[in-house]
């Protein structure tokens, strides 16, 4: 599957939406797991300004790898953004976008009070 890695550099990223446990399925409630780690996944919205334009993207992060008490507005690092696109079909409706996937999210919030307790 094709990944792009997305640079967020240049860009400003505050939380939207506090992360959630990401979900298989619906039916059972069974938690999403990294095929890799065994992690169990979680997804946090972000607000992601750059450019003049700001976008609402949905992250899916190891659960393990979310820092800091991430509330909405908290500015936070991505770290290896990637995006993929996707696309399936369900009851013959053939539906496709593109799903982000980050190695880990962290509040900026705690790196900026660590720095100036040092």
């Amino acid at each position: 599957m094709r990944q792009i890695p997305v640079d967020t550099s240049a860009a400003s990223v505050m939380v939207a939406q506090p992360p959630q446990p990401k979900v298989k399925d619906r039916r059972t409630g069974e938690r999403a797991m990294d095929a890799e780690s065994g992690a169990a996944l979680s997804t946090v919205d972000v607000m992601f300004a750059a450019n003049g334009e700001v976008e609402i993207l949905t992250v899916t992060v190891p659960e393990n790898s979310i820092s800091g008490e991430l509330v909405m507005g908290t500015p936070v690092a991505i770290t290896g953004l990637i995006a993929r696109p996707w696309e399936n079909e369900f009851n013959g409706q053939r539906r496709h976008g593109i799903a982000f996937r980050a190695v880990a999210v962290t509040s900026l919030v705690e790196n900026a009070a660590k720095q100036k307790a040092a």
